[in-house]
């Protein structure tokens, strides 16, 4: 995977776009791209994500690599799908396309199974005269979006507006869902006054998992995006009585999850859903100026700065320079800059071994502490520390053996 590079700047704007740079999985216009035998393990996966169908020749030892690099980033079932749509997937060796071929089968189960609790969610929270709003990877797959090609998941998310969601969390308890019984009183006050969503709960049957969001951001976080207007732009999806995000939103929300999380094990993963959001909806010109719009209206214009440039430099999404050019007047300064290029270049990588960079393990402590730092002030920060540290201490202690 490629680097990022700073921004130039002068003295008219604080950001300058991106230095032209080409990323490992790009290659300039009009020229092919080089059989994947010939890449660098450290860019095999991007590379074979970008370009599927330069995979025919690769020995199977450098398959044997490919697979574990596309597991360990969750991507082995969008590597397949990708084979399937532009690629030989008849033509890969009998032992890697087995792997392929299953991943495939698990992503389609769990896309019918998405659809399925979608339509659940939809009759339990009728009542109340709410249409869910899905968000991340199950939205992708009730919009029939190419980011929705391979993707796996964990559990679907919601947004519904903060008034209603105690009349939220009744109905989902009456149809079947419930939270961990084992969650401490400190952690039930944690998610209900300070952050941006409900516990998860879990269906006593099914064993599916939802997460009720009332916002993007948590309610101690620096900025708010108002919930409100995420709503009211919200728009029908594929299923029925079920929305989605409208497209800017939708990818603002990407941006957002993956730069302000505290863990990127799926970062790569994340990064390649903006790229095919991205895609998508970015060969209709007037996207690009509606989304920076959209982006100042809800306080992001920081998150589409780092997302277009990440997405750009590290994956080639085609962003236009003029958008890149607007989204840059939210950029830091020169040394700022500098340091997150550094971050997200390391984070935002394919976890295997084998691709990692010098210092990864500093960037991704970094940014840990990056994303509790904006997620609370920081007397509030310390004090949580504080007693999420007892708490663990008391259990360790109680957890301990008897001594004779």
């Amino acid at each position: 995977m490629g680097t990022l590079r700073p921004a130039r700047r002068d003295r008219a704007q604080r950001g300058g776009a991106p230095v032209s740079r080409q990323p490992a999985g790009a290659m300039p216009s009009g020229e092919a791209a080089p059989p994947a035998a010939a890449v660098a393990d450290a860019v095999l996966l991007v590379h074979a994500l970008a370009h599927p169908e330069t995979l025919q020749r690769l020995p199977l030892p450098r398959w044997e690599l490919l697979l574990r690099q596309a597991r360990s980033a969750g991507l082995l079932a969008r590597l397949a799908a990708r084979l399937l749509e532009r690629g030989p997937l008849q033509a890969v060796p009998a032992a890697p396309r087995a792997h392929l071929d299953a991943a495939l089968l698990v992503a389609h189960a769990q896309h019918e199974e998405i659809r399925r609790e979608a339509a659940h969610l939809r009759r339990a929270l009728a009542p109340l005269g709410l249409q869910p709003v899905l968000l991340k990877g199950a939205a992708y797959v009730a919009a029939g979006l190419p980011a929705a090609q391979g993707r796996l998941f964990s559990d679907t998310d919601i947004l519904v507006p903060h008034a209603r969601v105690g009349d939220v969390e009744r109905q989902l308890t009456l149809h079947g869902w419930r939270m961990d019984p084992g969650l401490s009183a400190y952690d039930q006050h944690y998610y209900r006054q300070w952050m941006h969503e409900l516990p998860p709960m879990t269906h006593q049957r099914r064993f599916t998992v939802v997460d009720v969001h009332h916002a993007l951001l948590p309610r101690t976080a620096r900025q708010h995006p108002d919930t409100a207007l995420l709503l009211a732009a919200a728009c029908p999806s594929a299923l029925e009585g079920v929305r989605v995000l409208a497209p800017a939103d939708m990818v603002l929300h990407a941006m957002t999850h993956l730069l302000r999380n505290e863990e990127f094990s799926h970062g790569l993963r994340d990064l390649s859903d903006l790229d095919a959001l991205l895609r998508r909806f970015g060969a209709d010109a007037a996207f690009w100026p509606a989304l920076a719009a959209r982006a100042r209206e809800l306080a992001l214009a920081r998150e589409l700065h780092y997302g277009l440039r990440a997405a750009h430099g590290l994956l080639g999404t085609p962003v236009p320079a003029d958008a890149l050019q607007a989204a840059a007047q939210a950029a830091p300064g020169v040394a700022l800059q500098a340091l997150m290029d550094a971050l997200w270049s390391r984070a935002l990588r394919c976890p295997h071994p084998r691709t990692r960079l010098p210092f990864t393990g500093v960037a991704l402590a970094l940014l840990y502490l990056r994303a509790h730092w904006l997620r609370m002030p920081p007397g509030l920060l310390l004090r949580h520390a504080w007693v999420k540290t007892r708490l663990l201490w008391n259990k360790t202690d109680t957890q301990a053996p008897a001594r004779p």
